[in-house]
């Protein structure tokens, strides 16, 4: 279904000298998430080939020197890599050596994934914009100190503005970046994904004033486009409806393209019957303005958690004989669907095709859904008997067998409380944030994507709990019942691979004692909301459940006074600057979340939550390859190569046999000189021919699960490729201080 407005047109050609700018500077510089506006993380650099990458050495670490497990891509500018370390610090080093310039600590609750970068026309004044806790905040690139005319004293307070009474949700940030466009941040969020969250609404700021610029309401209120598509008034219940994944821009035209989520309640949909636009669309905006130019959503009334999350590709390709511009658009489903990115067509016909019915009360499951009918999927969209992983035991493989024999197959098969379904790809499976990149100017993208099998089923919703303080301090008001409930929710949902000790299982889980030193509250709160290497998120645990748990795993926390203004956070060893930010004055977390449908509303209900909150993930459940990078020649619209991503080492006299989860929450680098670079859930960095896939360099980084997007960089005419390396050691033999843990940076020996 795709739609726009005249107002496409009216853009177009009031920008359309634009398009012929000057782009010798375009894919210079890592300068934002993502690399750049279009988040295509393509650099024109030509140091590195095919011929000499084999060459590549370690140039130089940067320590972080704690053990938080980071997920960040670095942003690099003139000369200067900003990054994350020294226990949630934001630190600025020089790019070419890894000495620090200047240190802004304890930064605790920023958002693991990145920063923004802005720059003024004369690249005197440099500004990097952060989401702390649910705060917007700006810091002076140069010198890494807060800047206080920015919003609210420093601030902006991100829970206003969305048209809902700020004290009945929770979070109001992304869990990714936004993207910076002209004098704008332009951010999604990430509210939750419980019934009652949060609004999903997408929002613009100017950078220098923090003033809010625009709103553009993805649950429509009355009068506006889609409103019909919705319940009356669901504006005032409906949550989510959200990009919590990547932005992209395209800064010659000023539109920026937004992949959107699904609405709340993911998996139960009786009190939001229709298709539920703007949920799971590519939606097309005004980037100045805010307006609607066009949208294609990719799942009506989405009921299997099939969030956009990946970045929209921006691309120009030969298409019937004329040079378009279009965008691609991969999808957790296993699509990718391409559009000319000004008018929103399809460049090929998507058709709208008969899915099952839904058996449950009230379920008003879409009749149909959208199929691209030339373009193929990069992932399998069947779960068979005969597809079992041959490495199973034979126990193992009997028993899976026997549950996929039992279970309803199929894409867009709806849940049901009498049985199981299975699908591949689950809500984890395909494409996901950071999985996304191209070679714009060529049309080619490039795919991160991985099998991952889900089983769901429905059950009956639970009371929700009484609520209590967020557990991540020193906090006497933390009651036994709280504790109790904790370890009632540790019991079913994470003993299975952390133990009863919470000491870990070898292969399945780290050991959770004394977490506190390495993982405080908010950053627990989002690794639990999005997952973690092999760890799949929980999303549909509310915020009072997942303080309890982080309560009963925190003892060494809850003894004691409190620790407001009496235990300052210790500085780290460096140039530090700052500390934790601007002082902000917020309501205290908690209040009094929504709890119930407003009074006037007398529809169905939601009444049913998945058995496993988020299915019951199976990565490796298929035969291999379980995680793959797959490259689309979108000039012709067809796959170019297909390689398996990584190798499971656990498995004898396997070699590039991929790696189940080898690619959630990882990235690639594409060169001018056809090259890919990628990272893996095992350990190591790969570069690939872009011709034709084939392996032509790979580096072991000794740790397992190295974090967040990659980046490349040039200073002084030598180019550079980092990766976040701070995961647990492969060879439990060696000593963590042999084996570097932090920001690993290549490049090619100096001659």
């Amino acid at each position: 279904m795709m739609h726009k407005t005249a107002a496409f047109g009216a853009l177009f050609f009031a920008v359309c000298g634009a398009c012929d700018s000057d782009r010798t500077t375009r894919y210079k510089e890592w300068n934002d998430y993502g690399g750049g506006p279009d988040h295509s993380k393509y650099v024109d650099y030509r140091q590195i080939t095919r011929e000499n990458v084999s060459e590549l050495e370690v140039a130089f670490v940067y320590p972080t020197g704690d053990n938080v497990n980071y997920r960040f891509n670095p942003v690099i500018v003139d000369g200067v890599m900003y990054v994350l370390a020294k226990n949630n610090s934001l630190v600025a080093i020089d790019a070419a050596t890894g000495e620090e310039l200047w240190i802004h600590a304890n930064l605790r609750g920023i958002i693991q994934r990145g920063v923004n970068f802005w720059q003024s026309k004369d690249k005197k004044e440099k500004r990097l914009l952060i989401c702390l806790n649910n705060t917007l905040q700006a810091i002076d690139a140069n010198t890494g100190q807060s800047i206080t005319t920015f919003g609210n004293g420093g601030y902006v307070d991100l829970k206003q503005g969305l048209d809902r009474d700020p004290a009945t949700f929770g979070r109001a940030t992304s869990t990714t970046p936004g993207k910076v466009f002209d004098d704008l941040i332009i951010l999604g969020s990430a509210p939750g994904e419980n019934l009652f969250s949060g609004p999903g609404h997408l929002r613009a700021y100017n950078v220098i004033s923090g003033e809010l610029e625009w709103v553009f309401h993805t649950i429509p209120h009355p009068g506006e486009y889609g409103y019909d598509t919705w319940p009356e008034e669901a504006y005032k219940y409906v949550g989510g409806t959200n990009t919590w994944g990547e932005i992209s821009v395209d800064e010659d035209r000023g539109i920026a393209y937004f992949p959107l989520g699904s609405p709340t309640y993911d998996y139960d949909g009786a009190d939001r019957a229709g298709s539920n636009l703007f949920g799971n669309c590519i939606l097309a905006l005004d980037a100045r303005t805010g307006k609607r130019l066009w949208h294609f959503q990719t799942v009506h009334h989405d009921i299997w958690d099939y969030d956009l999350a990946a970045a929209p590709q921006l691309i120009t390709v030969n298409h019937e004989g004329k040079k378009v511009d279009a965008v691609a658009v991969a999808s957790k489903h296993g699509f990718l669907f391409v559009f000319d990115r000004v008018t929103g067509e399809p460049l090929w016909p998507i058709e709208e095709r008969p899915v099952p019915a839904s058996d449950m009360p009230n379920e008003e499951a879409w009749p149909t859904q959208p199929f691209p009918t030339v373009v193929p999927p990069f992932n399998r969209q069947l779960v068979s008997e005969d597809d079992i992983n041959p490495y199973f035991s034979a126990e193992e493989k009997e028993k899976w067998t026997a549950r996929v024999a039992a279970a309803k197959k199929g894409l867009f098969h709806p849940l049901s409380d009498q049985y199981e379904v299975v699908t591949n790809p689950g809500a984890v499976g395909g494409a996901n944030y950071g999985n996304t990149a191209a070679d714009p100017q060529n049309g080619i993208v490039y795919v991160q994507t991985q099998e991952l099998v889900d089983f769901y089923s429905l059950k009956k919703r639970e009371p929700a709990p009484q609520r209590g303080g967020f557990g991540g301090g020193r906090n006497p008001g933390v009651s036994p019942e709280r504790i109790a409930q904790g370890k009632a929710l540790y019991a079913q949902h994470c003993i299975a691979c952390h133990g009863e000790n919470r000491a870990g299982i070898d292969g399945l889980g780290t050991t959770l004692v004394n977490l506190s030193t390495k993982v405080n509250g908010e950053a627990f709160k989002s690794i639990l909301s999005v997952g973690k290497g092999r760890m799949p998120g929980f999303p549909h645990l509310n915020e009072t459940e997942v303080g309890a748990i982080y309560a009963y795993l925190t003892p060494e926390t809850q003894r004691g006074g409190g620790n407001r203004g009496n235990n300052e956070p210790e500085l780290p060893e460096g140039p530090v600057v700052a500390s934790g930010g601007v002082a902000v004055d917020l309501p205290a977390s908690g209040g009094q979340r929504m709890a119930d449908y407003p009074s006037t509303y007398t529809g169905p209900r939601s009444e049913y939550v998945e058995t496993n909150n988020w299915g019951l993930g199976v990565p490796n459940l298929l035969t291999p390859p379980w995680s793959l990078i797959v490259a689309y020649d979108l000039n012709e619209g067809k796959i170019k190569w297909k390689i398996p991503l990584g190798n499971d080492d656990s498995i004898p006299g396997s070699e590039n046999l991929s790696m189940p989860n080898g690619s959630q929450g990882k990235g690639m680098v594409v060169t001018s000189t056809g090259l890919l670079f990628s990272t893996c859930l095992d350990g190591r960095v790969y570069a690939y021919n872009t011709d034709d896939g084939q392996m032509v360099w790979s580096a072991d980084l000794g740790r397992s699960n190295p974090g967040g997007l990659p980046a490349m960089y040039e200073v002084d005419g030598r180019q550079y490729l980092v990766v976040c390396s701070v995961g647990s050691l492969k060879d439990k033999s060696k000593a963590e201080s042999h084996v570097p843990k932090g920001y690993v940076v290549y490049a090619l020996p100096k001659k």
